[in-house]
């Protein structure tokens, strides 16, 4: 359905203003139950995931590449029932704050979340990555392109952790949000809740009693078949609680030269990821 923008206070429009307040932004889009795909790319992997398109915002130019997004999945413009708000460009930067140079904008709506204790009850789930109270969207998207690409089975993102589906963390996900399954746990530090499922949990820590991931990747933990690892990674800057250290089975840390103590956490999440990586999957 194409929809000619006239008027910007129009209520379906609400969902587009005010992109450049971040705070805001994080505030409102989950209570709407909506989450905003930039790039056809983007777009294109959310919709193949089983995500529902509310409404796309572009301008005319860019009206080829959302009927051959819609011809992949059987729609056409005129068919759609999703709503397709088309403005110039200039209109479109006095709604949404900023100049669109990726072509255009889907709201989409968020999939509900599931319990953490059924995701991990799936046996075939045999590599978790727990993301503990990182604040950066850039980091978070980076972190589940990496479990996206290295075979990790769950991410579990902690209360205050920023949001995966918040559109900066979806674009630099690469649509890895879309692809590995993921959910957000209520309450933390609850190690228990993967240990009674029978997942070793290894904390990423620079700690006294820290064995090196080298050595890690060599125990059973990681080489076994049927091994189920959770793999805790912290916050920039301070890192993990000492509560959630306190309460792993292990504590890891990446081996490092040339005096340097530690990584971005997502480099340091992308490397604890391939050396302990399921090999038999």
């Amino acid at each position: 359905m194409l929809i000619e923008i006239t008027d910007l206070s129009s209520p379906d429009l609400e969902i587009y203003t005010n992109l450049t307040d971040v705070a805001l932004r994080k505030k409102l889009e989950p209570e709407w139950g909506v989450y905003l795909a930039e790039s056809f790319n983007v777009m294109e992997r959310a919709i193949t995931a089983g995500h529902k398109p509310i409404s796309f915002l572009l301008s005319p130019h860019w009206l080829p590449k959302v009927e051959t997004l819609l011809a992949k999945f059987g729609k056409t413009i005129e068919s759609t029932s999703v709503k397709i708000f088309v403005g110039s460009e200039e209109t479109l930067e006095q709604l949404t704050g900023f100049h669109l140079h990726r072509g255009a904008i889907a709201a989409m709506a968020r999939p509900k979340l599931l319990p953490a204790e059924q995701m991990l009850a799936n046996p075939a789930v045999k590599r978790v990555l727990v993301l503990e109270d990182l604040v950066d969207h850039t980091n978070v998207g980076a972190a589940f392109r990496s479990a996206a690409a290295l075979g990790t089975d769950l991410v579990l993102v902690t209360p205050n952790c920023a949001d995966p589906f918040y559109r900066r963390s979806v674009r630099v996900s690469m649509g890895g949000v879309f692809q590995v399954p993921w959910t957000r746990l209520p309450i933390w530090p609850r190690t228990q809740i993967l240990q009674e499922a029978g997942f070793h949990v290894a904390a990423l820590a620079l700690s006294d009693d820290s064995i090196s991931l080298d050595e890690f990747s060599q125990t059973p933990t990681v080489q076994s078949p049927n091994s189920r690892l959770a793999l805790i990674m912290g916050t920039e800057g301070d890192g993990l609680r000492k509560s959630t250290i306190a309460h792993a089975d292990s504590t890891v840390r990446i081996p490092m030269r040339q005096g340097v103590d530690s990584l971005n956490v997502a480099a340091a999440t992308a490397v604890a990821l391939w050396e302990t990586r399921n090999r038999f999957n």
